[in-house]
């Protein structure tokens, strides 16, 4: 079957609501890792962890396991606890519909994300950021200042509260939604103060 379109939010919706269930532990500690190991013996994949794989036949081999892996497993959702599958021509489809570059953040911030190759010239787009650790509400916007104020930092990577004004953050309650609203907040003030007010989060 030839996909006509990739899959989008409202079908995979659909897709994940009629998938079977299964629980968080299972897809991480029996689903993945199985399908993993393989995987590896598939397609040959062999290297170790301090080997970066330049070779184009191992980087064609991870790609075509990374295909195959999908397609056995499915994805999962671990809101509602279900996995879709997606078939070959889905897979192809929504990579062919990927944008193949993006401009991240607005004005004199802007900066291009594009694909790099082995030993592109071109200079990777730096994330800055304590990249969800929680902070202090007092030092939160301080925190986030000193990567902006970074020139080599071309976005930032939040970190989360662990409080707002002076209560717990509490998961799936109001002050969650108080605290990422807060989040936003700080982020923006604290590049604002870098001199950077356009940077992407």
């Amino acid at each position: 079957m030839t996909a006509r379109r990739y899959v989008d939010v409202f079908e995979a919706y659909d897709r994940f609501i009629a998938g079977p269930r299964l629980s968080e532990n299972d897809w991480d500690y029996k689903v993945v890792p199985e399908a993993a190991s393989m995987m590896k013996e598939r397609h040959s994949v062999k290297f170790t962890r301090d080997t970066v794989p330049e070779d184009p036949d191992l980087i064609d081999n991870l790609f075509l396991a990374g295909v195959d892996m999908l397609l056995q497993t499915g994805l999962y959702n671990s809101d509602m606890g279900r996995v879709m599958k997606i078939t070959e021509d889905e897979i192809y489809e929504g990579i062919k519909m990927a944008p193949r570059r993006i401009s991240l953040g607005s004005g004199k911030d802007k900066c291009k994300c594009e694909p790099r190759v082995g030993n592109s010239k071109n200079r990777p787009v730096i994330q800055g950021g304590p990249t969800g650790t929680p902070i202090s509400e007092s030092i939160f916007t301080s925190v986030i200042e000193s990567y902006a104020g970074e020139p080599m930092v071309d976005t930032i990577v939040s970190g989360v509260l662990d409080s707002v004004n002076g209560h717990p953050v509490v998961t799936d309650s109001p002050w969650e939604i108080k605290a990422t609203m807060a989040e936003t907040r700080y982020v923006r003030e604290a590049t604002a103060n870098s001199g950077r007010p356009g940077m992407a989060i």
